[in-house]
C-alpha cells in the first residue's frame, strides 16, 4: 500500500521534486552558455550512447525549444518546453514535457537552474518538479546524475578552448605591442627588420 502511494500523485509534493547541486571549476558565464547554446546542449543533454537528432529553440521568455534524441536501440525520445525566465548568467527557468509517438505532451514539470559564483567556481542548483510520481522523480534523478557528468566534461572542454583563445589573443597583442615600441624607438628601421618582433611571443 505504501509503495503504491509513493508511486502516485498522492505522495507529498516534496517527495515528487528533484534538487541536485554541483560545483564546476568554470566561470558562471561559461556555465550559463553551456545551458543555453544549442551546439553545447547537443553534446551533453542526452544520455551516453544516445544521438541528438534535432535540437532547436528560441532563447527568450516565452520562446519554445524542442529536442529529439535516439537511443542505441533505435528508440526515439522527444521533448519540448518553454522558457519562463532568463536572467544571464544566474538563472534559467523552463517547462519540460516528454512527447508521445503522436507528438502529444506528457506531464509537465518546471525546471529552475540557479548559478552562483563561489571563489571563481560556479555552484549550480538544479530543481525540477512537480513529478506525477516518486518513481518518475527517481528515474529523472538517475538519468540526470549521468548526464550532469557529461555536462561537466563538455564544460571543461569549452572552458579550456576559451582560455586557450584568450591566451592566444593576449600573445598576439603582446607581439604587436613590442613591434610598435620598436618602431617608435627606431623609426629609421624598415618594417621587414621589425618582423622578428612579431614572433617573440612569450
Amino acid at each position: 500500500m505504501a509503495a503504491r502511494a509513493q508511486d502516485s500523485a498522492a505522495a507529498p509534493v516534496a517527495e515528487r521534486e528533484l534538487t541536485i547541486r554541483r560545483t564546476f571549476d568554470a566561470p558562471r558565464a561559461l556555465v550559463f552558455r553551456a545551458w543555453t547554446e544549442p551546439q553545447h546542449l547537443a553534446q551533453w543533454s542526452c544520455p551516453r550512447g544516445f544521438s541528438m537528432i534535432e535540437n532547436r529553440g528560441e532563447l527568450r521568455v516565452g520562446g519554445a525549444f524542442f529536442a529529439w534524441m535516439r537511443s542505441p536501440q533505435g528508440e526515439d525520445h522527444r521533448m519540448r518546453g518553454v522558457y519562463r525566465e532568463i536572467v544571464p548568467p544566474e538563472r534559467l527557468v523552463f517547462t519540460h514535457a516528454w512527447l508521445d509517438a503522436g507528438g502529444g505532451p506528457g506531464p509537465e514539470t518546471l525546471v529552475t537552474v540557479t548559478l552562483r559564483e563561489r571563489n571563481g567556481r560556479t555552484e549550480m542548483t538544479f530543481h525540477q518538479g512537480v513529478f506525477e510520481s516518486v518513481a518518475s522523480r527517481d528515474g529523472h534523478e538517475q538519468a540526470f546524475a549521468v548526464i550532469v557528468e557529461r555536462y561537466r566534461a563538455q564544460l571543461e572542454r569549452y572552458a579550456g578552448r576559451v582560455a586557450g583563445a584568450e591566451r592566444a589573443e593576449d600573445a598576439v597583442q603582446l607581439a604587436f605591442t613590442r613591434a610598435h615600441r620598436a618602431l617608435v624607438a627606431h623609426p629609421e628601421r624598415e618594417v621587414e627588420q621589425l618582423r622578428p618582433w612579431l614572433y617573440r611571443i612569450v
